[in-house]
């Protein structure tokens, strides 16, 4: 009898413990995933504005005296290029120079109006990013309970071995789902922070952009900004696509393969997370 007694408590307590567990596994993951649309489609002016402001401040008092000396080095190297090419001035015609005084005007214009195109580049993505939210993105929430119905009279039919193996399983994957809504934030918040990081150098591959040798550093530079920019648009297809597949896992009676397809499926978010830098990269052939 007390046997008996002794193994209906530890039943219960193994149940009560399981349905905590599975209550709360999914929560700080629901949280960052319901957050990754919010923050991929600001600019970087509205998520941050402190830091804005001051990566704003240092391009334009700092990077950009630099940037004009390194323009003034680029303009008189290809003003040599364009007299050797001539044959040292013998044969040579008075429109080449004033192409270069164009060019040069140009590459001014560039450099001294930096800010303005970097954020147009992040404003047309964000653009995009926005207009595809209401398309792609839908419910990605987990909650196992609510899809489970009567778990607690589910489990008191299993052995005590059974619930002791899910309770082991239910608190290793609620660990491991508390680690992967940290990888998570790691991909949003550092995407973000790389952003301020090339936007603040800025000047300095524009003011490139007028030779034909140095130009390539311009160019990959502008890449690079569509890349950081559209990256956003490919988490956002990931987090689409995850929230398909999280609504279409059949759980049933079957709780601890519904535990670790979830888990499995989350993992596999956090890996395509990672991929879209790399990837958005190598769209735009930006290195």
């Amino acid at each position: 009898m007390i046997i008996h007694m002794i193994k209906e408590w530890f039943e219960e307590l193994l149940i009560d413990g399981i349905a905590s567990n599975l209550s709360g596994m999914f929560d700080t993951v629901n949280t960052k995933v319901g957050e990754i649309a919010g923050e991929v489609g600001m600019t970087p002016s509205g998520w941050n504005g402190g830091i804005f402001s001051m990566i704003q401040s240092l391009s334009e008092t700092v990077i950009l005296p630099i940037a004009g000396i390194i323009l003034t080095f680029v303009a008189c190297y290809e003003l040599i290029q364009i007299v050797i090419e001539k044959n040292s001035l013998h044969d040579v015609d008075t429109w080449i120079f004033f192409k270069w005084v164009f060019k040069t005007m140009i590459a001014v214009m560039l450099v001294t109006n930096t800010w303005n195109i970097i954020m147009g580049v992040f404003d047309l993505t964000q653009y995009v990013v926005n207009q595809s939210a209401g398309v792609i993105i839908s419910d990605a929430g987990i909650d196992i309970t609510s899809a489970i119905a009567n778990l607690e009279t589910t489990l008191e039919s299993w052995s005590i071995g059974s619930l002791l193996g899910l309770w082991f399983q239910s608190i290793f994957v609620g660990l491991t789902m508390k680690i992967l809504s940290i990888c998570i934030f790691l991909v949003i918040y550092g995407r973000m922070i790389e952003i301020y990081l090339v936007t603040s150098i800025g000047p300095i591959p524009m003011a490139t952009m007028i030779n034909r040798e140095w130009g390539g550093m311009g160019q990959n530079y502008l890449k690079s900004l569509f890349a950081l920019g559209f990256q956003a648009f490919l988490i956002m297809v990931c987090v689409g696509i995850y929230a398909v597949l999280v609504q279409t896992i059949a759980i049933g009676s079957d709780i601890t393969g519904a535990i670790w397809t979830c888990m499995g499926y989350t993992v596999l978010l956090c890996y395509t997370l990672f991929k879209t830098g790399s990837m958005a990269k190598s769209l735009f052939t930006a290195h």
